[in-house]
């Protein structure tokens, strides 16, 4: 009778999620596009620029139930849950509207995003 061997399973080495360039940052007004919350306007709060996710203020609220800490106080919170970036437009600055946006590299080589249907710059509030 042979004796039982045992093989030392492989293990599969997973890749690192690849950093996605984003045309949304902090701080901008955006509209989202499609889902639930269609049609609705706010501020960005987040970007979560490895997984292409943004949270956005008053968009996507979820019910998170709460531990009670010798700090805090439980309970049920209502908070923003992230949504894919493309769900969103930026607004273009001039008429409010949602736009695509392009980007245009300056003489001094900083990059600009440049609303597509006005041509008006979209300045980044960081």
């Amino acid at each position: 009778m042979k004796p039982l061997v045992y093989k030392k399973a492989k293990r599969i080495r997973r890749q690192p999620p690849v950093r996605q360039r984003l045309h949304i940052t902090k701080g901008d007004t955006v509209q989202v596009i499609s889902g639930d919350d269609k049609g609705k306007q706010g501020k960005v709060l987040q970007v979560f620029p490895k997984t292409g996710r943004i949270k956005i203020q008053g968009v996507n609220l979820v019910k998170r139930h709460l531990r009670a800490t010798p700090t805090t106080e439980g309970g049920i919170v209502e908070r923003e849950a992230s949504i894919h970036h493309s769900k969103a437009m930026l607004l273009d600055p001039s008429s409010g509207e949602p736009t695509r946006v392009r980007r245009r590299i300056d003489t001094d080589g900083t990059v600009e995003r440049i609303a597509v249907k006005s041509d008006q710059p979209i300045p980044r509030s960081r």
